[in-house]
Formats: C-alpha cells, structure tokens, sequence
C-alpha cells in the first residue's frame, strides 16, 4: 500500500525528458509505483483539487487508484493513520513531487524483506534539510523545520516504508501527531512535511528504521518547476542498469572479497542471468569447486596443491558471486540464506579434510596434521557459535524494542518541545568525540581495512588456505589459521563484550 501526498501545487508539474512532454510530477510517481510490487496507491489530494486534471487522471489510470480529499495536515496524518490501521502488508508514504529512478525506489519498496526504512542521501553540503543522522545504517535521529537535529550527516528523499509490525505504532504516532497539528503545536511544519514528521516520530519511539541509501541513484523532491526539470536532467544522466549492477556488489565486505573478487565478479551477474542461474545454483557450483580443491588438495604433491589453491579461489569467487545475484534479482528466500551458511561452513571443512589427507600420505607422522586440522576446525566452530549466538541476541533484543514501539507510549522527547531544548538533550563531549571517531572509521584507509582483516571473515580464510598451501605446506596453513584465528577470536569477543556492556 502507497499513500502518496499529492497535497501541494508542486504535484501537479510537468516532466519532461526533453524530446517529449509526460504529464505531471504525480503521475510519473504513480506509474513508476505500479510497477513495483505495490497493490494499491491512494492520492491523497486537497478539495480544491479534487477535480483537477493531473489528479483526475492519476487516479483513471488505473483501478489500483484511490482518490481521498483532504482539507490540512490533521487530516493527512489521520488518513495515514487509518491506512496503517487497515493495511495487512506494510505502508509506504511519500511526496508526490518526489523525483527519482525508479531503481531507487525499488532499493526500499522491492526488498523481499520489506523492513522498516527510509531513503536516505549522504554526503550533501550543509544545511542538510529534512537532516537526519544515521549510524551503521540506521536512522537514528530525524527532524523536520522544526524538529532539529544533532550531528546530521545525511537528508531525507521523502521515500517512508514501514513494515508490518510497525503499523500499529505508526497509526498512533500519526494520531498523536494529527492532534497537535490540529492545537497548531508544531510550529512552522508544513503541509508537505508529512513523511518527515512521521519518519521523526518512529525514530523517537524506538523504532528501528533502515537507512537505504542511493549510491549513484537520485531521489528527491522538487518544489519548483525549475527544480523538476534540474531533477529529470539529472536521472537521464545516470545509467539506472549499471547502477542497479553496482549495487548488487555488497558494499562491507573484507579487503581480499572486494579488491580481488568483487572487483571482476560483478561481470558475471548478467551473465549468470542470461544463463538463468538462480543464487541457489550457483551455491551448489561453489561447492563443487569446493569439493574439487579438497580432491586435489588431499594429492599432497606441489602442482596437486596449487590446482587445489585456484580451484578454492574460484570456489570463494562463485560464494561472492550467489550472493550478488541474488541482490541484483532481488531472489532472496530464508533456504538460500541457510544455505548460503551452512556451505560455507561445508566447504572450508572439506577442504580442511583433504589438506589434513594429503599431508597425511607422505612420510611424516599423520597424528600432528589431523591434531591441527581438528584444532583448525573447533576453533573455527567456536568463532562462528560467537558469532550466531551474538547475531541471535541483538535480533532479540531488536524484537523487544520493536514491540515497545509498537505499543502506545510517550516520547523521550516530547513533539511540542523546542527545538533548542530538544537538540540540547543528549550532547555533550563524550557523545561529539563519538560522533568523530565512528566517521574517521568509516573512511576506507589503512585502519578501516585493518578493522576489516584482523578478524578473519572467510575471504581473507580462503586466501591464506590458498597461497600458504600453494607456496608452503599444509602443516603450514593450519598453524596460520589457528595463529591468525586465536588473534581474531580474541579481538570479536572483546567487542561482543564492550557492546554488551555499553
């Protein structure tokens, strides 16, 4: 379900691409959202222009249309509020003179997920307005002209979707909200400023909200015909299949994944594609290769060892490549993501199985290389236990704060509240010395990288399996794991610890 606010006069400005006239701003946002997997959209439209062409036409293009009159910004948050109330799917709520590729849009309303999130941009000169600040890819603080926010580093595109078990609590934001909008208790905030207020009250509730962020793509608003026709310009300028193809690339990986796999696997998506490969297969594939680098790994001669290290890699390439396959088809199912884990674990064990047998078969005591094999293998189960259990105690936790949003509760701040007051609450030294230090290690230098390797993920795995075994023995590459795996367990589990405790 789309409420889409078609409550200002910039909803009804013309687009044009430049060879050709396409109607108003509204009926371009519609059209691209029939296109997404939204069953129904509701123009929420002033008295005034009810019967007005653009508006008219919008809501007979197509049945899954709905046109309800609205006279000010009380009404339009009630309106949300009782869309939220009645939706069995989650509500997205937008601006009407929202600009944007419709891959950006798609980024957000397309996720089979369907979480609670935002579209938001980084990066743009000050004054950031709507600002928000986000933090590992959550908004964590919103405002709106007259909400005011500490530390923004980002704005909002005007984009809300928020999913199924944030409904209730977005009828009663939207009510509380709609009462004061009626007793005129939030200052100068403007009819168009409906998706703001909301994204600001589910921030302050406790809400969970993702921070979707567009990359190269645009999305915007616009609120003047010179900005509409600045804003078409500007997506014609950027190539939307590329883009969707760089997105598919998973932007956090470890510094072997990105700089030595995903900076030419991404030339095999469209490939895979074509071939009709599903993230599935291509994990099935992976394993193979897997298989192929235990069997000639367990050969314990030099070339049967380095055949085994090139078939490894190759094995890690295709675990990179079902991943971005599925992000780039937008396939994502809980069997793949099981899946997806448990073969990992399946391939890094046989190739520990035919390292350990082809060690074995020379003239050397077996009993040692299976002792560190086996050390290999617990101590890599143990990482991963930590690793699962803690995943498993934030998304409790994550549930627990859900279902306290969800119920009626009051702000940690309240609406009416000055902004001078408000923004004070929570500042100090310590808070701007943290604000600091997480963008200093989110620049991608030496640090961030080190941040990234010293903790072992599987790509910097397969590439020391890979080349110590290649170039040395297999004595050797389990002695690197069990050194390099007791440093990285040592490392997460005082991390686990701090932010447990924090």
């Amino acid at each position: 379900m789309a409420v889409v606010l078609a409550t200002s006069p910039a909803a009804g400005l013309p687009w044009s691409d430049g060879a050709r006239s396409d109607g108003s701003l509204l009926e371009r946002l519609t059209a691209q959202l029939l296109t997404l997997p939204v069953r129904e959209v509701l123009v929420v439209v002033r008295s005034q222009d009810a019967q007005a062409g653009g508006w008219e036409r919008a809501a007979a293009s197509g049945t899954r249309h709905q046109i309800c009159v609205s006279d000010g910004l009380a009404e339009d948050l009630r309106i949300v509020a009782k869309t939220a109330r009645a939706s069995t799917s989650p509500v997205a709520v937008l601006a009407a003179d929202v600009v944007a590729h419709t891959e950006a849009l798609s980024l957000l309303l397309e996720h089979p997920a369907r979480p609670t999130g935002a579209i938001v941009a980084s990066g743009d000169p000050a004054p950031l307005r709507p600002p928000v600040r986000t933090e590992w890819g959550r908004v964590v603080s919103a405002g709106t002209s007259f909400h005011e926010v500490e530390w923004a580093n980002g704005t909002f595109r005007g984009v809300l979707q928020v999913g199924e078990a944030h409904l209730a609590g977005l009828a009663d934001i939207a009510e509380d909200l709609a009462d004061l909008a009626q007793r005129r208790h939030l200052g100068r905030v403007g009819d168009g400023e409906v998706p703001e207020l909301l994204l600001t009250g589910l921030v302050r509730a406790g809400v969970q909200v993702h921070a979707v962020s567009l990359n190269t793509l645009h999305c915007g608003r616009a609120g003047t015909r010179p900005a509409a026709e600045r804003a078409v310009r500007e997506l014609a300028d950027v190539d939307e299949a590329q883009a969707r193809l760089d997105a598919a690339v998973k932007s956090g990986d470890g510094f072997f994944a990105t700089h030595c796999v995903s900076s030419w696997s991404r030339h095999l998506i469209r490939p895979a594609v074509r071939l009709g490969l599903t993230p599935n297969t291509v994990t099935g594939i992976s394993v193979g290769f897997a298989a192929i680098a235990a069997i000639w790994f367990s050969d314990g001669r030099r070339a049967g060892l380095v055949v085994g290290a090139v078939a490894l890699y190759l094995s890690f390439v295709l675990d990179c490549l079902d991943g971005q396959l599925a992000r780039y088809t937008r396939r994502f199912s809980p069997l793949g993501s099981w899946l997806d884990a448990i073969c990992d674990r399946l391939k890094e064990y046989l190739v520990y199985v035919g390292l350990a047998a082809g060690y074995a078969a020379g003239p050397r005591e077996p009993w040692e290389i299976w002792a560190l094999a086996v050390g290999a293998m617990i101590l890599q189960t143990i990482r991963h236990m930590i690793d699962f259990s803690y995943a498993g105690a934030v998304a409790d936790r994550a549930r627990a704060a859900d279902l306290r949003a969800a119920a009626p509760r009051p702000m940690a701040v309240p609406w009416d509240e000055a902004p001078a007051a408000a923004a004070a609450k929570g500042t100090g030294s310590v808070l701007a010395l943290s604000r600091r230090l997480d963008a200093l290690s989110g620049a991608r230098g030496v640090a961030y990288w080190a941040k990234k390797m010293i903790v072992l993920p599987i790509g910097e795995r397969m590439a020391l399996i890979a080349v110590t075994a290649a170039l040395f023995d297999a004595r050797v590459t389990f002695l690197a794991l069990l050194g390099w795996g007791v440093v990285a367990l040592a490392y997460t589990a005082a991390g686990r610890m701090a932010r447990s405790f924090a």
